[in-house]
């Protein structure tokens, strides 16, 4: 064998009792798991001695933004020393295929706050399949980090079909949607996001949706909403969500599934008894969440979406303009955005967690509230500065999020994991580099929300099953080995909000195709990941 992994702790992601085992890898896959005492001990060119640490299949973060990082960075820590494996990008309804020169432009100002402007990116793709071959090339022909499967964003897809304009698709518009929805898929797209927060694609209506829904069923892919509310209106998202994809015939995952805002505090089970309800009735259901409490995104996300029509300039424009600059500080303070959730903006709540302009620095770290107060305005002026000064490029936490909530949610037996992490910015969110091992260190040991081998159940086999990987996600013979060696005494998140881009610790050993990324804690110059394509059907 190429490899022995030699007295660890299976925790082999069925959710089924832990043993103890050497694992032997060879030509990138598992070839041969022997529990103790089950008979002779395999041997191989290299003995890796486990000693009770635990072997896990490598962790699958469902909810990625590192489009673009994938490609900037070859080291790439913040997931590989997580024990990441495999993200999911194209999240949101907003990434960077399919396009035209018109639209790339246009989306790369869109989310220059998630990924930066991507000065430093050589854009050499238009389509899907483009872009999951740039990935398979990274670096030098090498590969990259970690793998990464992709999703087609809907609101890119719109965006180059229909354009910025709030209305409702035309017949022809329709079609070709469709069609690049289909093209997408047959390149290797997994299936279809949106960000319906976001324009353009919040636009678009639930029966556009359910067209291209339909579209996403033919080909066995799923639908990942960020739906229209996390807010004001949250269980009626969902249920919207879930009408939908029942009417389209297509699979379900809710991203970010939250209950966010003082208004649902206690919440969550409301939403899982309509999860439970679809589920029972035949529904095919899955969701992501994040350990943690704020959220992140973009301080021009939580304008009303009409102030975005016609485009990232038109924002610019109607903020320069006194008359529309009030009316959007109206909508947002008091009637409640729709880009907010549908809830009045407590700007003590928005702290700037990045800005593109290094000028601009001295907010980061701080709420609009307090950045206001030391500049004697309102808050709204200080917010329309920032929008205009970054041209929307700043990033923020808001801190909304319920604690009971969001351990009644990843309880819920569909639930996976997905990081949902932006990695721009001076101060990101530390879920970025710390989801696994915060699920790992404080809601399994230090919690006991979940146990260790549910939660790694959660974090690997689920999201594999609704990827339709047919060889990863678990510790089994013939499987990938996609390994990850983690200390269940000592794993843990090192990131925090004061230090959000610490690496954790206990997670000392990261296999990808059984080549160490992660070996003795420290990241190799091994870039072993590729694109993961949707398998073809029939």
């Amino acid at each position: 064998m190429d490899m022995v992994i030699r007295d660890a702790q299976v925790i082999d992601g069925t959710g089924g009792a832990r043993y103890r085992a050497d694992v032997a890898v060879d030509g990138g896959r598992i070839a041969r798991i022997v529990p103790e005492g089950a008979g002779p001990r395999p041997t191989g060119q290299r003995v890796v001695e486990a000693d009770g640490l635990a072997v896990a299949p490598g962790f699958i973060d469902m909810h990625a933004h590192s489009d673009l990082a994938l490609l900037r960075d070859p080291d790439h820590s913040a997931k590989a020393a997580q024990g990441v494996t495999l993200e999911v990008i194209g999240q949101d309804g907003l990434s960077y295929a399919p396009v035209d020169d018109r639209s790339l432009a246009e989306v790369r100002t869109a989310i220059t706050g998630w990924n930066g402007d991507g000065s430093d990116i050589d854009f050499s793709w238009r389509t899907v399949g483009e872009y999951l071959d740039r990935l398979d090339h990274g670096f030098d022909g090498q590969g990259i980090a970690v793998n990464a499967a992709y999703l087609i964003p809907q609101g890119t897809v719109r965006m180059l079909a229909v354009g910025w304009a709030d209305r409702d698709a035309t017949a022809d518009e329709l079609e070709r949607m469709r069609r690049l929805v289909a093209e997408g898929l047959e390149q290797g797209a997994v299936g279809l996001s949106s960000g319906l927060t976001y324009t353009p694609g919040m636009y678009a209506s639930d029966a556009e949706l359910t067209e291209l829904c339909r579209v996403v069923a033919a080909y066995d892919g799923y639908y990942c909403p960020h739906h229209r509310s996390y807010g004001a209106g949250a269980l009626q998202a969902y249920e919207e969500m879930v009408a939908l994809t029942r009417e389209a015939g297509c699979a379900l995952h809710l991203a970010h599934a939250t209950m966010n805002f003082g208004l649902n505090k206690g919440r969550a089970p409301e939403l899982l008894t309509l999860l439970d309800r679809a589920l029972a009735e035949g529904a095919d259901i899955s969701l992501d969440t994040y350990p943690y409490l704020p959220g992140c995104t973009t301080l021009a996300a939580l304008l009303p979406s009409w102030a975005a029509e016609g485009g990232p300039q038109a924002i610019l424009d109607r903020l320069l303009d006194e008359t529309a600059a009030e009316r959007i500080r109206h909508v947002m303070e008091v009637e409640g955005a729709d880009g907010c959730h549908g809830v009045p903006v407590d700007w003590d709540t928005i702290e700037i967690s990045g800005v593109n302009h290094p000028v601009l620095a001295a907010h980061v770290g701080k709420t609009i509230a307090q950045s206001a107060r030391e500049r004697g305005e309102a808050p709204w002026e200080t917010a329309r500065r920032l929008l205009l000064e970054d041209r929307l490029g700043s990033t923020i936490l808001q801190h909304a999020g319920n604690e009971e909530n969001v351990r009644a949610i990843m309880k819920h037996p569909v639930h996976t994991g997905g990081s949902d992490g932006v990695l721009q910015g001076a101060k990101p969110h530390p879920r970025a580099y710390g989801t696994f091992p915060q699920y790992l260190g404080r809601y399994v040991r230090e919690l006991g929300v979940l146990s260790l081998e549910e939660c790694v159940a959660h974090l690997t086999a689920r999201p594999a099953a609704r990827l339709r990987l047919p060889d990863r996600g678990l510790v089994r013979e013939g499987y990938r080995a996609d390994l990850v060696l983690f200390d269940p005494d000592t794993v843990a998140a090192g990131s925090t909000f004061e230090s959000p881009r610490t690496l954790p610790t206990g997670i000392p050993h990261v296999l990808i195709d059984g080549r160490f990324v992660i070996e003795d804690g420290r990241r190799t110059d091994v870039l072993a990941g590729r694109s993961v394509r949707r398998a073809p059907t029939g």
